[in-house]
């Protein structure tokens, strides 16, 4: 690994300035800052929503390998595994890992309930997708993510370079500034791949049986874990310290 930006290191005062008046609103320096940094110690942990494709197609620019991860909770839409699908041809070099949780969804019925979803959606996250992601990036020194300031009120101050709590590791935000518009835009002019579910009201797509298809005027993310309060897996913190 390059350079010495580290979680442990943090210095809010010595991140690197990326401008934001490009094409990419920043997002192609600060990936192409991420390689040269921290190389094979990077990890991208996909979703394979709208932004997912805006980033993939990026990253193929900087280097045609990338080391992927996907959270293959086994409650996906099939419309998910059809945009994977997609992509994988799309971008034949892609180093795609898919990290399931240690229990299937059977045996997390026997052990802790059938539907644990709807009793317990923070300990159904917890172990169908922040352990997996914490097993997936041991060892990384950073990952990406897709984040948008624009997507949600706690996600407002989300930055390019961040130090998460949660995982030990610095993540890397570079479509913070960009708008929905733009990340649709890109994808039309690209003629890139994806979700279908997209078109269908769903703006925000995680597992099925916790999403539904967001009404007109609805808060974008109204359709993940709806009636409970939740509004998001546990990945993401609230807030950036420092």
């Amino acid at each position: 690994m390059n350079g010495s930006l580290t979680f442990d290191n943090w210095d809010p005062k010595q991140l690197p300035h990326f401008p934001i008046d490009d094409e990419s609103n920043g997002a192609q320096e600060v990936i192409r800052w991420s390689f040269a940094h921290y190389g094979p110690d990077l990890v991208y942990a996909c979703s394979f929503g709208a932004e997912s494709m805006v980033l993939i197609d990026l990253l193929s620019q900087v280097s045609p390998k990338i080391r992927l991860v996907f959270l293959d909770t086994g409650l996906h839409f099939r419309e998910t595994y059809e945009t994977i699908d997609a992509v994988v041809r799309r971008y034949p070099k892609l180093h795609l890992e898919r990290i399931r949780p240690e229990l299937s969804v059977v045996e997390q019925g026997v052990v802790h309930g059938e539907r644990l979803w709807e009793r317990n959606p923070d300990l159904c996250c917890h172990l169908r997708k922040i352990l997996p992601l914490k097993q997936a990036l041991s060892g990384a020194a950073a990952w990406i993510s897709g984040l948008r300031r624009e997507q949600s009120p706690i996600r407002q101050f989300t930055r390019f370079l961040n130090r998460d709590e949660k995982f030990g590791l610095i993540k890397i935000c570079p479509l913070v500034h960009w708008t929905e518009a733009e990340v649709w835009e890109y994808i039309r002019v690209r003629d890139l791949p994806y979700n279908k579910l997209h078109i269908q009201g769903y703006p925000s797509i995680g597992c099925a049986p916790c999403t539904r298809p967001v009404a007109k005027g609805e808060d974008p993310r109204a359709g993940r874990w709806s009636g409970t309060g939740k509004t998001e897996c546990g990945l993401h913190p609230s807030s950036w310290k420092g």
